[in-house]
């Protein structure tokens, strides 16, 4: 950061890469899935600066308009027994404002704690001035556009929040509830009933009509009569409505249009009036009638069953499974309400379906395509406005006195009227998404000439990829797609105007059970804590390393001590090879490889080249297809399987004879490679090494380092006269997996810990030879006392190697006759187990009744239990 390292800065001379964070909400704390999803950006900006891209990743808060405000009205009731309207509009946004001061760059500061490299200096708050003016400015163009108008309307309400909500900000639970069954009289022919089933007695008080179809035939006669409403008595009319489903349970419904969205567009079609019953806290009121005014909703409902019990009219009750709309912020359930609003009819749609349907933006799983375009494709107008004071206020001011309704009282501008006093301003504030749909540029200075170039708005935009999560890929993704697509450059061809090319829907992080991470469940681990114990490096290394490409994530302590315990094999690694020998010239690639002697050569030496050329290869398929954890496995694998496990112990005996100086300038180069292939995962350790290792070029550091690619690895080793040679590394690998198999052959045999066994070989003359050179390096990997090669051998337990036949001699390393003990009751055990599957696919009730895998299995297992005590008699052959 003191250097500057994390700066967007517009360079002509390199492609551009960008990414905007997801802006995390100014009352928001650290949490695991801020971890993975800011890791995988941290991981995008790194790799590309490495790549030769000059990047900004911009970072900022988002204001959080229900949830900021809920906190500190929650603050004020505690400490000081006052509401906002106490304090007024004025003074309680000057207390909000305080709040965010002392709390809201909380969650910026442990950001850096886990090491992201975004552009810190150009953070930007959702409620900046600068920023604010821009959201205006949008809501104002797109008014004078025709996409945006205000009506009255039915809409979601929270009854806590006391704010409308978009559809998108509504989630359906399955609830267990009670279906009430119940009757009206028909005023027409009394003694004569209409049975109606509802979940929600408590809003009968509110019922302006009873609607069957016009179809059918049970009730065409009293279509046009009347029915009584129980309380408070009175008649509503008897109508028809093609809406009704005849064969949903009686076929009857009550409609009350001030509390069902169904309801309101019959009631609308049929002219009826509209009673709300309910205040807009979710308690009833006055035209619920006496007995319910001022009752919670919940205690309206039994209160509600009761009364139709004593009146005889509720015939039935039944548990009753339903789908329920809960408000996402607050977890209550939502109240359909009819409410005056400003709405958005979506602009550019049909185009937002387009980018994504021709490739124009990718997603990444591709899946996600479909749920994005089922989305697109049911689109409705969004409710805009919200009932808060913490926003940004609507731009609009209506003529004191005037019809509110008549749009000619409407001043709608970015700029108040010239004559205020005659003038009031929308009371209602923009909801939240309503300014971060318009993230990816709003932060470039859209709008502003002179900040657009200051910030680099043609040059960054579009952003290079997004990555969220899959949860708001319509809250956010999607509104995203249609606001640059309508403000960006137009006429231009889509791919200048979409606010991101690539889009990466990460997983969700649950505990190792599977269930979602949440305080009351008291599952989810405190990323700061996991910091402090495992270090940053750590963290992010156990998190990426088990998060396949949008797959929810099983998370434990142990994956993150996983992510240290490679930090710490690195560490150690590259202090052996500090204690081996004199680093040398280190500054470049050129100079580490021109102190390599290609005559001094070896298999080892070939097949690790050759492997740090394959990693960085296959490493570049991994980023070109968002595989994070695929890389992290594959950076693993080269590093402790083949460079630590292998190299580093085949290549100790070297560091004392003439070929030493080679030795540590191969392991210098794939160190160095390793290290710039790791930096995006772990920048801490890797920065620290690349300088105690002498790999920084004057005070260059590694993250600003070139990573050489696969193709210019190759350049780099063909210019200095290496060229390695894929039979020779062929060879290695066949030497790896022989040491791999003998390791398996001991541990089978519970001679692992034993350093004094001998093996056998049969194969090829060449292949024999290379063993024989390399015997004393592989009886001390392997712990054995020798690896003679033989023509034959027989009665020894055997595996093959891609070199040949592999014996393992237990005459002299093994108690013989415990030997033979331990087979004969392994032979009995396994053959009591075969005997009993054979029986079962004996019985014919099995074969026939059970399903076809399972009975598949069976036979799969016998054949395997025979194929073992066919081997485990063999073994037992073998001793004599």
């Amino acid at each position: 950061m003191a250097g500057g390292c994390f700066r967007g800065r517009v360079d002509p001379e390199r492609p551009a890469y960008s990414i905007v964070i997801p802006p995390p909400n100014v009352t928001g704390m650290l949490t695991m899935g801020h971890v993975l999803n800011n890791t995988i950006q941290d991981i995008l900006a790194r790799r590309a600066r490495m790549t030769g891209h000059s990047v900004l990743w911009l970072p900022g808060t988002d204001h959080a308009g229900i949830a900021t405000q809920t906190r500190v009205e929650r603050e004020l009731r505690r400490t000081e027994g006052k509401t906002r309207h106490d304090l007024g509009r004025e003074a309680f946004l000057k207390r909000v404002w305080q709040w965010r001061e002392h709390h809201g760059d909380l969650i910026i500061e442990q950001l850096k704690r886990l090491g992201c490299s975004c552009d810190w200096e150009r953070t930007v708050f959702t409620m900046d001035p600068e920023y604010s003016r821009r959201v205006l400015k949008a809501f104002v163009e797109l008014y004078r556009r025709g996409f945006i108008y205000r009506g009255h309307y039915m809409v979601n309400w929270c009854p806590v929040s006391l704010t409308a909500l978009s559809d998108e900000e509504v989630i359906m639970k399955p609830q267990q509830g009670i279906l009430y069954k119940m009757r009206y009289e028909v005023a027409e022919h009394p003694g004569t009933f209409l049975e109606i089933a509802t979940t929600r007695p408590e809003t009968l008080m509110g019922d302006t009509a009873v609607a069957v179809h016009p179809e059918d035939d049970r009730y065409r006669h009293l279509v046009g009569c009347h029915a009584w409403r129980p309380f408070p008595r009175a008649k509503i009319p008897i109508i028809a409505d093609d809406h009704i489903d005849r064969e949903f349970g009686t076929g009857v419904l009550k409609v009350t249009p001030a509390h069902d969205k169904a309801d309101f567009e019959i009631g609308q079609r049929h002219h009826l009036p509209v009673l709300d019953v309910l205040n807009p806290d979710g308690t009833l009121n006055a035209l619920a009638g006496e007995d319910f005014d001022g009752l919670d909703r919940f205690e309206g409902r039994k209160k509600a069953a009761e009364k139709l019990r004593a009146l005889g009219l509720l015939v039935g009750e039944e548990p009753y499974e339903n789908n329920v709309g809960f408000s996402e912020r607050a977890d209550v359930p939502i109240e359909p309400r009819i409410s005056e609003q400003w709405f958005l009819r979506y602009p550019q749609a049909e185009e937002a379906k387009r980018v994504i349907e021709d490739g124009t933006i990718r997603f990444h799983p591709e899946r996600w395509t479909k749920v994005y375009m089922n989305w697109m494709n049911n689109i409705r107008d969004w409710c805009i406005s919200r009932q808060l004071w913490w926003g940004h206020r609507i731009p609009v001011w209506y003529r004191k006195g005037a019809d509110r309704s008549d749009a000619a009282n409407w001043h709608v501008d970015l700029e108040p009227p010239a004559d205020p006093e005659n003038w009031e301003q929308e009371e209602d504030v923009l909801d939240t998404w309503a300014s971060s749909w318009l993230w990816p540029f709003a932060t470039m200075g859209w709008g502003d000439p002179g900040a657009e170039k200051a910030e680099g708005l043609d040059y960054f935009y579009p952003t290079s990829a997004l990555v969220t999560g899959p949860d708001i890929i319509f809250l956010w993704v999607a509104r995203m797609i249609m606001a640059g697509l309508e403000f960006m450059r137009p006429g231009e061809a889509p791919a200048r105007r979409i606010p991101f090319r690539d889009v990466y829907f990460t997983g969700i992080v649950r505990d190792i059970e599977g269930r979602k991470m949440s305080k009351s469940l008291g599952n989810s681990p405190d990323p700061l804590e996991l910091i402090r114990d495992y270090g940053a490096d750590g963290l992010r290394l156990g998190v990426i390393s088990i998060a396949p490409q949008g797959q929810d994530i099983r998370f434990s302590n142990d994956r993150v001590e996983t992510g240290r315990n490679f930090c710490t094999k690195l560490w150690n690694a590259c202090r052996f090879r500090l204690l081996s020998g004199p680093a040398g010239d280190n500054a470049s690639l050129p100079a580490i490889l021109a102190r390599i002697d290609p005559g001094a050569l070896e298999a080892e030496e070939h097949s690790l080249l050759l492997g740090m050329v394959e990693v960085t290869r296959d490493l570049e398929k991994a980023f070109a297809g968002y595989e994070f954890s695929q890389a992290c496995q594959r950076l693993h694998a080269f590093f402790w399987g083949d460079f630590c496990d292998w190299y580093v112990e085949v290549s100790k005996a070297k560091l004392k004879d003439s070929s030493a100086g080679t030795v540590l300038a191969v392991q210098d180069a794939v160190l160095r490679q390793l290290l710039l292939l790791l930096h995006p995962f772990i920048p801490h350790i890797t920065e620290e090494l690349w300088e105690l290792l002498g790999y920084n070029d004057g005070d260059l550091p590694l993250m600003a380092t070139a990573l050489p690619l696969a193709k210019s690895l190759e350049e780099a080793l063909a210019a200095a006269g290496i060229r390695p040679d894929p039979k020779s590394a062929t060879l290695a690998d066949g030497l790896k997996q022989l040491v791999s198999a003998a390791r398996a052959l001991k541990a089978e045999h519970r001679l692992a810990s034993s350093r004094d066994v001998r093996f056998f070989f049969t194969g090829g003359s060449e292949e024999a030879a290379l063993i024989r050179s390399y015997e004393s390096r592989l009886t001390r990997l392997i712990g054995a006392a020798a690896i003679e090669p033989k023509e034959t051998v027989d009665g020894c337990p055997a595996t093959l190697t891609p070199l040949g036949n592999l014996f393992l001699d237990l005459s002299a390393s093994v108690d013989v006759g415990a030997e033979r003990e331990r087979l004969s009751k392994e032979i009995e055990k396994t053959q009591a187990l075969a005997e009993a599957t054979r029986k079962r696919l004996g019985n014919p009730a099995f074969v026939d009744k059970a399903p076809p895998p399972v009975v598949e299995g069976a036979r799969r297992q016998l054949s395997e239990l025979e194929a073992k005590v066919e081997e485990l008699e063999r073994l037992r052959g073998a001793l004599g």
